[in-house]
C-alpha cells in the first residue's frame, strides 16, 4: 500500500511504523515521479536512484527489528547548495566538481533520523535570486502554473513539495530564499535563528546571512524537519540553544500582540504589494484577529539596512564564487556581483557587520510592544518564466527589489521568520505572508502559524492539475 503522494512527513511515518507500505516503495514511488516530473516541474538536479533505494530496503529491515527513529525510512530532498556525500556541490552552476567526500551537517543529521536523501534539487547560480533558472540546468517550473517561477533560490526544494514529489525538503535562506518560493508554492517555509541549523563544511555562510530551514505543506512537518536537522557542528561560529519545533507547533499561542507591517524598508523601488497579496495578507490578519489576537498596522525602524545588506551579499557571493573551477561559465550578473563584492569585502563588510548590535536594537524595539510582526512576504505574485532573462545585473537586482523587498531584512538580523500561505490570486498563483519574531523566537512563530493552519486549512489545496503523467488529479 503506497501512501498519498501529498501525504506528509507524519503521514509517511504513521504507515511505515504501521507496516502500511515499505520505504522502499516508498522511495521508489519518490523517485518514478521525479524522474517523470522532470520534463514538466524539473525540480532535480540530482537523484540518488539505487543508493537510495538501497537505503530504503536497509530502513526496512531496521524498522523490521523494531528501531524507531523520527524520519526512518522517509524519503526526502536537500537543495544543491548542501553537501551530500557522493554528489557535487555545484550551487546552481554550470560546470564540473569533484563529488563531495562526506555530508553536511545538515544531512548527517537527517541520516540520523533515519531519512533517505532521494537527490538534491534545483538552485538559481549560488543562490542570488528568487527564481529558479539557469543554463546548468534550464527552469524549474511551479507546479500551480507551469508558466510560472516557484521562487528562488530554493525553488527546486518548493517545487518538489508543492507537486508532490516528496513530503518535505531543506532549503536555505540568505534573503528570503525559503519563504520566498514557500509564499510561491503554496507552503510552509521556516528561516529558523542563524545557526540553528549547521550550514558546515560552509562556516558562517554569505556573511551571517544564510541558514538552512524547511519547506513542507504543514506546520507541523516544516516543524519536525527542523526538529531533525538543527543543531550545530562543534565548528559553527552560532550556536543557539535548542528548540522543540514539533511541540511549539501543538502549543496554543495565547493572545499575541500582532504589527502589521506593510511599508517594506527602502529599496528605491518604492515597490508596495500588488492588490490581491494586500487582500489575501488583510484576510488572513482579519483571521488572526478573529482568533483573539490584538492586531494593528505599525512598522520597525528598518532605517538605511539596505546598506548593511549589500556589503554581506556581494562579498558572500565573491566568497563562494571563488570555489567555482570554472568562472567564465558563470552568469555575466554573477560576475559583477564578485567584482562588487571584492570591492566592497574587507573593512566595508567589516563596518556593515558591525552595525548588526545597533539594528537589533532599533529595530527589535517594535517588540516592546508587539510580539509578532505580520508582512507579506512577497510584494507580487510569482512573475512568468524568462522575466529576468537578458537584464543587466543592475535592472536584475531592480527587478527583484520590486517582487521581494520584504524578506532579507531579516537575514540581516539573523532572527527567524515563517512563511505562511495566504492565498491565490483570480489566476490560481499563490502568494504567502510572513509572521517575523526577534531572536530565538521559533517556537512562537511556528505555534501561531499553527493556529491559523488549523483555522485556514490551507493544506487542503493542492496544484489544480495532473502534472505527472498517469498521476490522478485531485478534485479541489
Amino acid at each position: 500500500m503506497s501512501t498519498d503522494e501529498f501525504g506528509g512527513l507524519a503521514e509517511h511515518t504513521r504507515v511505515l511504523r504501521g507496516g502500511h507500505t515499505s520505504s522502499e516503495e516508498l522511495v521508489s514511488d519518490a523517485l518514478q515521479r521525479i524522474e517523470a516530473s522532470q520534463s514538466t516541474i524539473n525540480a532535480f538536479r540530482w537523484t540518488r536512484g539505487e543508493r537510495a533505494v538501497d537505503e530504503a530496503r536497509d530502513a526496512d529491515r531496521r524498522l523490521a527489528a523494531g528501531e524507531r527513529l523520527p524520519l526512518l525510512g522517509v524519503p526526502v530532498a536537500v537543495k544543491d547548495d548542501t553537501d551530500v556525500a557522493g554528489l557535487p556541490t555545484l550551487f546552481g552552476c554550470s560546470g564540473e566538481l569533484a563529488p563531495a567526500e562526506r555530508d553536511g551537517e545538515a544531512v548527517r543529521r537527517l541520516r540520523a533520523a533515519g531519512a533517505v536523501i532521494v537527490g538534491k534539487t534545483n538552485s538559481c547560480e549560488l543562490g542570488q535570486w528568487p527564481f529558479t533558472e539557469g543554463p546548468a540546468f534550464g527552469a524549474t517550473r511551479n507546479p500551480w502554473s507551469t508558466d510560472h517561477t516557484p521562487g528562488g533560490s530554493s525553488g527546486g526544494s518548493a517545487a518538489a513539495v508543492a507537486a508532490g514529489l516528496v513530503p518535505a525538503a531543506l532549503g536555505s535562506d540568505g534573503a528570503g530564499s525559503v519563504r520566498i518560493p514557500a509564499a510561491w508554492s503554496h507552503l510552509v517555509g521556516i528561516k529558523p535563528q542563524r545557526g540553528r541549523v549547521s550550514l558546515h563544511p560552509y562556516a558562517d555562510a554569505f556573511q551571517g546571512l544564510a541558514v538552512n530551514g524547511p519547506l513542507a505543506r504543514t506546520v507541523a512537518d516544516a516543524a519536525l524537519l527542523l526538529d531533525v536537522v538543527q543543531g550545530p557542528h562543534a565548528e559553527d561560529l552560532h550556536q543557539p540553544a535548542a528548540i522543540d519545533a514539533s511541540a511549539a507547533a501543538r502549543r496554543d499561542p495565547g493572545r499575541l500582540r500582532i504589527a502589521l507591517a506593510w511599508r517594506p524598508p527602502l529599496t528605491l523601488t518604492r515597490s508596495m504589494p500588488h492588490p490581491e497579496v494586500r487582500r489575501g495578507v488583510t484576510a488572513l490578519a482579519e483571521a488572526l484577529a478573529r482568533l483573539g489576537h490584538h492586531v494593528e498596522e505599525a512598522r520597525p525602524r528598518y532605517g538605511l539596512i539596505g546598506l548593511a545588506f549589500v556589503p554581506r551579499a556581494t562579498a558572500g557571493i565573491a566568497e563562494v564564487a571563488a570555489l567555482h573551477p570554472e568562472p567564465a561559465l558563470l552568469d555575466p550578473r554573477t560576475r559583477t556581483a564578485m567584482r562588487h563584492g571584492r570591492t566592497l569585502g574587507g573593512r566595508v563588510v567589516r563596518a556593515a557587520r558591525a552595525r548588526e548590535v545597533r539594528q537589533h536594537r532599533r529595530i527589535g524595539a517594535i517588540f516592546d510592544s508587539y510580539d509578532v510582526v505580520l508582512t507579506p512576504t512577497t510584494a507580487a505574485p510569482p512573475p512568468r518564466i524568462g522575466t529576468f532573462d537578458g537584464l543587466s545585473a543592475w535592472r536584475t537586482d531592480a527587478t527583484m527589489a520590486a517582487a521581494c523587498p520584504y524578506a532579507w531584512p531579516w537575514n540581516v538580523l539573523g532572527w527567524p521568520g515563517v512563511n505562511v500561505p495566504a492565498g491565490l490570486t483570480a489566476d490560481g498563483l499563490p502568494f504567502g505572508a510572513q509572521l517575523l519574531g526577534p531572536a530565538g523566537s521559533e517556537e512562537r512563530l511556528i505555534s501561531l502559524a499553527a493556529q491559523l493552519e488549523a483555522d485556514l486549512r490551507w493544506y487542503e489545496k493542492r496544484p489544480p492539475a495532473p502534472l505527472i503523467p498517469g498521476s490522478v488529479p485531485v478534485e479541489q
